[in-house]
């Protein structure tokens, strides 16, 4: 490994190439997005409404939107921070490819970087599906319905309306994680940003790319599984270190 890490993954993105970013909740703690598995995070705050449970009993839907209702605010609040922004910079300078996350909320996009181009693994809690006829409708608009006095709303065909994000128990979105798969097998860079790598399939993605012959870069607080076959590997905090990226970035294309 490099001795100055920041160096060899500036270098590297700077040579152009199929570039990809991999984002967990690390990079959204920094705008204020609470996680879901660390001491104190939403898991322990609140009980996981399981998909069947969901689909079967008003009673969990009502539970599960309470829990989301509760959230809400925060999501409202968050904005993209510095590593959300350098890299929607990278994206502007055609060095990124794609965005694979695990996150759910939306926050690449509200960065800059096309909806097209980010490819959410876990969903994206800001928009919301009919379970039955699958009309997509805005978040704030179930939650102006619940503040009306609606626990648990439902579509105008008769269908239960959820926030489109993967609940424990119901299946991965096949389309996406077959995209995910295939970028991670064809691409020359591949740097993980907030991600303890432990969730699968998406723990898997850095070893399709390391496994393919590309640069694996890891950007994160905690150890990972990948950090022993890693090229490059900062362990502080996202957003300064993706802004000192762009940054040397910018400045070695412009030399």
């Amino acid at each position: 490994m490099k001795k100055d890490p920041i160096a060899a993954i500036a270098g590297k993105i700077a040579e152009g190439g199929r570039n990809l970013f991999f984002t967990g909740a690390g990079i959204s703690t920094e705008s204020g997005i609470p996680d879901y598995r660390s001491q104190g995070g939403i898991w322990d705050q609140f009980r996981p409404v399981y998909f069947d449970d969901f689909m079967s009993s008003r009673d969990a839907r009502i539970e599960y939107w309470r829990q989301k209702t509760e959230l809400y605010p925060d999501l409202t609040r968050a904005r993209p921070n510095a590593g959300h922004l350098a890299i929607a910079t990278l994206f502007g300078m055609g060095l990124v490819e794609a965005v694979i996350t695990q996150n759910i909320d939306g926050l690449h996009q509200a960065a800059g970087i096309p909806g097209a181009k980010v490819i959410e693994l876990h969903g994206n809690t800001t928009r919301v599906r009919c379970m039955t006829c699958g009309a997509l409708s805005d978040l704030g608009d179930a939650q102006a319905r619940i503040k009306a006095g609606d626990p648990a709303p439902e579509c105008f065909c008769g269908g239960y309306l959820k926030p489109d994000t993967i609940s424990f128990g119901q299946a991965m979105p096949e389309a996406e994680v077959a995209r995910a798969v295939d970028h991670c097998r064809n691409c020359d860079f591949f740097c993980v940003v907030g991600s303890t790598l432990l969730v699968q399939p998406a723990a898997q993605m850095p070893l399709y790319a390391r496994h393919s012959g590309a640069f694996l870069a890891i950007v994160n607080l905690s150890e990972t599984p990948c950090d022993g076959i890693c090229h490059a590997r900062v362990c502080e905090n996202a957003g300064p270190v993706l802004a000192e990226i762009a940054d040397r970035v910018t400045a070695l294309t412009e030399a």
